[in-house]
């Protein structure tokens, strides 16, 4: 598979999400952003950088999900390595987990700002955040 079929694999897969914008971006990328926000982006070479919360990031690479960012690797940033087919799916695992991180979902779906449901209304509990919950 050549590097540019894991930018058009991506676009096919996470392209169609409710409220997605694919665009090209800096240094030959594929950039996806919901709510003028980036989701995350995609390199020629088959690497997906994703922002996350700093927290989110230490628990995503100590998880061994994805690895720091190759040049802000104190960053909430991670990058993720799509070296075959096979690796794609976690890629767009990434990618959907902070999608509903930026559209302010829980992983039920949930709307985690309002602490209601969308789907039901009913009232969440919503835990303290910490510095390290902000966005990077």
């Amino acid at each position: 598979m050549g590097t540019i079929d894991i930018a058009q694999r991506l676009v096919a897969l996470i392209g169609p999400w409710d409220g997605v914008d694919v665009s090209p971006a800096r240094f030959g990328t594929v950039e996806f952003r919901v709510q003028r926000r980036e989701i995350g982006h995609v390199h020629a070479s088959g690497v997906a950088d994703l922002p996350f919360p700093v927290r989110m990031r230490r628990d995503l690479v100590s998880g061994g999900r994805a690895s720091p960012h190759r040049t802000l690797p104190h960053s909430g940033w991670v990058s993720f390595y799509i070296r075959t087919e096979n690796d794609i799916p976690a890629a767009v695992e990434l990618f959907r987990l902070n999608y509903d991180r930026l559209r302010g979902l829980d992983a039920r779906g949930r709307d985690a700002r309002s602490g209601l449901s969308p789907i039901t209304g009913t009232i969440t509990i919503l835990g303290d955040h910490a510095a390290d919950d902000l966005p990077a």
